[in-house]
């Protein structure tokens, strides 16, 4: 066999303890696998976690992560600190600086970094790689980088955040409100004590923006990204959505036409038989279509320790297979910038909840706003009646303009008559 390659990891939480595990307990079979044995050869963290020491008896410890990543004897630095500036991306600067290879799982640091990232590890003769950072245990980056290569991506699209989806899985499933099935989602592990990143859309939009360098051959561009998140999602949008057809689904889509590329994370409505509407719980899902292949379908478990740990040692792998591609698929300077479409441009079908007083005239003068848009009435939902009492007015359009939909939710708004924010969420036909 070849010599070892030595690994060394920065951050021993749950996808590091996660990762030590692995080489531990498959140190025989990634051996063979590899050729060579992957060995530890430094760890870093802030503190012993205690059910590692064991499996750590004997690797260098490193007070200072920048000090591990500099060592000679290490080949790979993993990191795992998390965060997109600060320590963790000094510690992978630093690595790759070097002339070292790095594997991380921080979609953060690749989705604001990873175009210098990767053009210092073109320049210092050294492997990028982060199939971690998406998707968690689904190896979607390597599908599209190596699977996909022959087509030219179109569009992608997926279930990229677990929490989320817990979510609406369970409001949809018990008929509980948002507030209290996410305090359950904490209490459980699935959910951060601040969600902020989860709920409000913000790591799937990390992680959508990935997705899309790697899919369209063009730089990331995370600030082109829309983003949008669940918080306003009620109990009764999910009825509502299933008498008409529909589950509620936080999505990341991207995709690209003759006009660019046009990057969004929001609430969707899907039909039930789509590809991915029947994906439970924690489960991820991420759909690419090609020009010649299709539709693929990928589904698994997207967070974490073990199908964390798993994508990261699969890099691992890679690299001591002396497997080594451009971090985004081609070299950072072929990547083309591609015209960034704005979110005004997109057009769909749309339902409108309105909770407005229960008096004559009142879906008159909503109709009007709309006709004054180009706006026309597919359906409305009216349950019962309660004359000068709130109720929910339902409202799907027929295909309309995403910057008509933004002028008539603000004209409605000045309605006495309306007594909450409308709530928009667009309808996909996935």
């Amino acid at each position: 066999m070849s010599d070892p390659l030595k690994v060394g990891i920065a951050g021993l939480g749950t996808v590091g303890g996660g990762v030590v595990k692995i080489l531990a307990e498959h140190s025989d079979l990634l051996a063979k696998r590899c050729g060579r044995t992957i060995e530890l050869g430094g760890v870093s963290a802030l503190e012993m976690p205690g059910d590692l020491k064991n499996m750590l008896a004997g690797v260098p410890w490193y007070d200072n992560a920048l000090d591990m990543a500099k060592a000679d004897a290490i080949d790979v630095v993993v990191e795992l600190i998390g965060g997109s500036d600060g320590i963790a991306k000094a510690v992978v600067e630093t690595a790759l600086g070097a002339g070292k290879s790095v594997v991380t799982a921080n979609k953060a640091l690749i989705a604001h970094h990873g175009l210098e990232l990767g053009k210092s590890a073109e320049v210092n003769g050294g492997v990028l790689a982060f199939e971690a950072a998406v998707a968690g245990g689904i190896p979607i980056l390597k599908a599209i980088r190596e699977s996909l290569a022959a087509n030219q991506l179109h569009t992608v699209y997926g279930i990229l955040n677990g929490t989320c989806n817990y979510i609406l899985t369970e409001m949809e499933q018990t008929g509980r409100d948002f507030a209290d099935v996410l305090a359950e989602a904490q209490a459980l592990g699935y959910a951060e004590a601040d969600p902020s990143f989860d709920v409000d859309g913000i790591d799937s939009a990390h992680k959508l923006a990935i997705l899309t360098s790697l899919s369209f051959g063009c730089p990331i561009d995370f600030d082109q990204v829309y983003v949008e998140g669940i918080r306003n999602i009620t109990s009764m949008d999910i009825g509502f959505a299933s008498e008409l057809g529909y589950r509620i689904k936080l999505l990341a889509i991207t995709k690209r036409t003759n006009g660019g590329v046009l990057q969004r994370v929001h609430p969707c409505m899907i039909k039930l038989d789509s590809p991915i509407a029947s994906v439970y719980g924690v489960i991820n899902a991420v759909v690419a279509e090609g020009d010649f292949v299709g539709r693929t379908v990928y589904e698994g478990a997207g967070a974490g320790e073990r199908p964390t740990a798993s994508a990261v040692v699969a890099d691992l792998v890679d690299i001591a297979r002396g497997i080594s591609a451009p971090a985004f698929s081609v070299p950072v300077e072929y990547l083309e910038d591609l015209p960034e479409q704005p979110m005004e441009s997109n057009s769909g079908t749309f339902y409108l909840r309105l909770m407005v007083v229960d008096e004559s005239g009142v879906l008159a003068k909503v109709s009007e706003f709309l006709r004054d848009e180009g706006v026309s009435i597919e359906t409305v939902l009216q349950r019962g009646r309660a004359p000068g009492e709130t109720v929910p007015l339902i409202l799907v359009t027929h295909e309309a303009e995403e910057a008509a939909m933004a002028r008539v939710r603000a004209q409605l708004k000045t309605m006495a008559e309306v007594v909450e924010d409308p709530t928009l969420i667009r309808i996909e036909p996935l």
